[in-house]
């Protein structure tokens, strides 16, 4: 279903993505880091839902939309690093700690650090080309 779409973030010099695509990519990359601890649950469901409606300004049956096909993206995309990779080669740098801040908003929905959401966090956040101190920053700021 989302071939085409993965072969075109994943090509050797990917173009600025379209917005509808940037919000596809950017939500999958919110559910994969759900998932990480392969406890997806159902308050990572709802901040990935709060946070998508917020940032995008979608009605529920739109939201609902988007991150069922996300869902879809996240099992199909190619491994984190050519992924995350191709999203930060799209993206520019302004949105990527908006991307950092929401995946720290999923990581501490459910109350707790899964060792596998920390470390997906940490690849993310390098892959991203986010630096460590603009993480922890955003990290805090979420905390509070």
């Amino acid at each position: 279903m989302f071939a085409d779409f993965i072969n075109r973030l994943t090509q050797p010099e990917p173009q600025q993505l379209a917005d509808t695509d940037a919000r596809l990519a950017l939500t999958a990359l919110l559910v994969r880091l759900a998932r990480a601890d392969h406890d997806y649950t159902p308050d990572e469901r709802a901040r990935i839902n709060a946070i998508i409606t917020t940032r995008y300004g979608l009605n529920e049956t739109d939201r609902d939309a988007l991150r069922r096909d996300a869902e879809t993206l996240e099992t199909e995309a190619p491994d984190t690093v050519r992924f995350t990779r191709a999203i930060k080669d799209a993206v520019p740098y302004d949105e990527r700690l908006a991307v950092v801040e929401a995946l720290w908003q999923v990581a501490l929905a459910d109350g707790s650090r899964a060792k596998e959401e920390d470390a997906l966090m940490r690849l993310v956040i390098n892959l991203l080309g986010v630096t460590d101190v603009d993480s922890a920053q955003v990290r805090r700021r979420v905390e509070r």
